[in-house]
């Protein structure tokens, strides 16, 4: 049981009950989408969103980088159009506004949205699916790029979403989607990137299936290290010649076959390799305390939420955590109501030991904090095992 990720608690709600659900994945033993029960609505999670992507300066630079790559790939310019889903804050389409490319984002929660337009970001407060196309395609055209970074696992109506895609997509125009690597996810043991705003995990098997069936072909894949190692897809109509399908894509489905993603023996045994890491990790824990160390947190992401419940990680471990996002400060991460302050406390904390909950980013937060906290300070990382860095 565990409570919505991204639902920070104000201190005037630290006397309120708060709200539990079952956090169980299961595997279709057809297509073997991974997916989660959906129990609450996407507007009650994603209408107000505590998640800024511009606090995460090597995302930015991954979205930066991206842009350059589209731009040079598929030669676009003043004359083409670019959509992203989900398009958070900006920090993406920011930098094709800056190279002078028409763009559309399109993001359900308001507050972000009003943060990317100040970036010169035009965006629609909506959620994007086969209704919402068409008023996207008679409003600002049908784009030469459509994108979604992170965005596909959080979508519960799944064939809605990509059914959408297929009638926004220019006749010649490329989608790509950048999603968590339901291999990684299982190979490095990252199961606190499931929570419920995550209703979806995905192989590359299983996605090709997935817009196969809306008439979009999957015609390029590349892995990446982003969020303890991502896919970006690429797809185009399956009508459409104009992208030929590349080795790569093979090669990797034989990968996923090899380690046994088309099967169900290999779902079988990874509950049991979680609970030895929640072991492991309150055994650290455990000791560091009883030893008299001082532990704080780093972050107060989703995963981090998912980590801290499930193990049971409240104040009697950690004294409070820190984040970078403003939106966050002065609240308490939900379940376990630990304080969230800004990373500027850690100067006078002066910790043992910190606790980075945003684990795929810990080289950029270690470079960040190593001037706050001294030389002393040594950081713990939760994932794939406890690991203790100086």
């Amino acid at each position: 049981m565990s409570p919505l990720c991204q639902t920070h608690i104000t201190p005037e709600q630290l006397n309120h009950m708060e709200r539990y659900y079952p956090l169980h994945a299961y595997v279709c033993a057809h297509c073997f989408l991974v997916q989660l029960a959906e129990f609450v609505a996407p507007g009650d999670i994603f209408s107000e969103y505590a998640y800024f992507s511009s606090y995460s300066d090597s995302w930015v630079e991954h979205a930066r980088r991206y842009t350059d790559a589209m731009v040079a790939r598929f030669g676009l310019g003043t004359h083409s159009r670019v959509v992203e889903i989900a398009s958070n804050d900006g920090y993406l389409l920011q930098h094709f506004v800056a190279r002078g490319i028409p763009v559309l984002g399109i993001e359900p929660a308001a507050n972000v949205a009003l943060a990317a337009e100040k970036r010169g970001v035009q965006s629609k407060v909506c959620f994007f699916g086969t209704q919402t196309a068409p008023e996207i395609a008679a409003e600002f055209g049908k784009p030469d790029l459509l994108l979604g970074n992170n965005v596909l696992a959080h979508v519960p109506q799944l064939n809605d979403f990509v059914g959408g895609m297929k009638a926004l997509l220019s006749p010649r125009g490329v989608i790509t989607m950048e999603f968590p690597h339901l291999l990684e996810l299982m190979l490095h043991n990252q199961f606190d990137t499931i929570y419920h705003e995550h209703f979806s995990y995905f192989s590359l098997t299983t996605v090709r299936r997935v817009f196969a069936a809306h008439g979009l072909t999957v015609f390029d894949v590349e892995r990446l290290p982003t969020h303890g190692g991502s896919l970006r897809i690429y797809a185009r109509h399956s009508e459409d010649p104009s992208h030929g399908i590349e080795r790569n894509i093979a090669a990797l489905i034989e990968l996923e076959h090899g380690f046994g993603l088309d099967g169900l023996e290999r779902y079988a045994g990874f509950a049991s390799q979680v609970q030895e890491t929640k072991r492991a990790l309150l055994a650290f824990l455990i000791e560091a305390k009883n030893s008299k160390k001082r532990i704080l947190g780093y972050g107060a992401p989703g995963k981090g939420n998912t980590l801290l419940n499930y193990c049971g990680i409240g104040t009697d471990f950690l004294d409070f955590t820190v984040d970078r996002n403003p939106y966050k400060q002065g609240k308490f991460t939900p379940g376990m109501r630990i304080p969230i302050l800004g990373p500027e406390r850690l100067t006078d904390a002066k910790p043992d030991y910190l606790l980075i909950l945003p684990w795929n980013l810990k080289e950029e937060i270690i470079r960040q904090v190593r001037p706050l906290v001294g030389p002393a300070t040594r950081f713990i990382v939760p994932i794939p095992q406890v690991s203790v860095v100086d």
